[in-house]
């Protein structure tokens, strides 16, 4: 398996993406335009897109243009079916519940099996959640220090509304799929969609 080892604040720099969005608290102090160029083209503009999403998921080429294909398939516009493809893997929920402090964390995290889903441990970071679907902590992992100190750390982190998280228990419900609407960060998806469909 490909891991990206790209530094993430300069990578964050590089594609306009607010640290935060990363589940990173720690914002640059270079000035934002000092390398922009002065036009960039259509094609730059789609990629950078394109980019920017794989990066916020951690997810690579080859897994991005299935997920596409899928999102073409799916009822409505393909750039937000694609949103919500993202947006229901189990790493992103586990990110979103505030049980981890980055996305590659929750991805770490499911790999070594702490998750449940509908009472059935999970260790596919990649498994698309459904509504309906009940995504909990496993009981040993609740008595560990690592996630005491999670809970902690992103007690703050405001949780998306098609999520219904129950803190004491460390689970959540998915009440209803996401949408482009729920997002914390800014994306034009329609330039992904013509990227695609040149």
């Amino acid at each position: 398996m490909a891991v990206s080892r790209e530094p993430v604040l300069k990578r964050c720099k590089s594609l306009g993406i607010s640290p935060m969005v990363m589940g990173i608290a720690k914002e640059t102090k270079r000035d934002p335009n000092a390398n922009k160029r002065k036009k960039v083209s259509e094609y730059g503009l789609q990629l950078k897109e394109k980019q920017k999403l794989k990066f916020i998921y951690g997810v690579l080429e080859k897994q991005f243009y299935h997920y596409f294909e899928i999102a073409q398939k799916m009822e409505g516009q393909a750039g937000e079916n694609l949103i919500t493809c993202l947006e229901s893997r189990l790493d992103n929920i586990v990110f979103r519940m505030g049980l981890s402090m980055t996305r590659r964390e929750a991805r770490q995290l499911v790999v070594h099996g702490h998750f449940d889903v509908n009472g059935k441990r999970v260790d596919i970071p990649s498994y698309r959640i459904k509504v309906g679907d009940v995504i909990s902590l496993r009981e040993k992992s609740k008595k560990s220090e690592k996630f005491k100190q999670i809970i902690e750390t992103t007690a703050g982190r405001v949780t998306p509304t098609w999520l219904e998280v129950n803190k004491n228990e460390q689970s959540a419900k998915v009440v209803r799929m996401p949408v482009k609407e729920d997002l914390d960060y800014e994306i034009e998806e329609h330039l992904i969609v013509e990227l695609y469909s040149k």
